[in-house]
């Protein structure tokens, strides 16, 4: 692989899919069960359809890319980036789902689920790389750890789908 191509999440058509599908299931039930009651007026349906786009609007995914020394991430208007090979920080943000910040010199932030990486080696390898040059430089002051459990995921995840795929399970 060229390093100046850029790599994406390989699953986001397919996220963004059940996202739209999720919405469109909760639309259908809602205008089900108010039809159904015969409670269901124009105002109630503009209702249950901004209540759909509202879930739809938390349930898009964000496009992750990455190219050399620098990961992107697009959640619905604007691309946000970080030069990977000048991060200065890496931060394992836990709530109800877990998020990896990065923020490099230059003062751009991104904020991605980790999953994306665990499911596209490609764009962990561009990561990693870009991390290990900061660190090299002695850019990279805080995070190291949370690379390092980052990295030990990865590694069981490989090996996990190696077993899998040799039959080996």
């Amino acid at each position: 692989m060229d390093g100046r191509e850029r790599v994406y999440d390989r699953r986001w058509g397919r996220d963004v899919r059940d996202a739209v599908r999720c919405a469109g299931l909760l639309l259908a039930l809602l205008l089900l069960v108010d039809g159904g009651s015969g409670r269901l007026t124009a105002r109630r349906c503009l209702l249950w359809l901004a209540l759909a786009a509202l879930l739809l609007l938390a349930l898009f995914p964000a496009r992750v890319s990455a190219g050399e020394d620098w990961l992107g991430s697009r959640p619905l208007l604007r691309e946000r980036r970080v030069r990977t090979d000048l991060l200065v920080s890496v931060r394992c943000l836990d709530g109800i789902s877990q998020r990896l910040l990065l923020r490099d010199a230059l003062g751009a932030r991104v904020r991605i689920d980790p999953e994306v990486l665990v499911r596209n080696p490609e764009l962990w390898l561009r990561l990693e790389a870009g991390a290990r040059k900061a660190a090299a430089d002695g850019l990279l002051l805080c995070g190291r750890t949370a690379l390092s459990r980052l990295s030990a995921r990865m590694d069981r995840e490989t090996a996990r789908a190696v077993f899998k795929v040799s039959g080996l399970e």
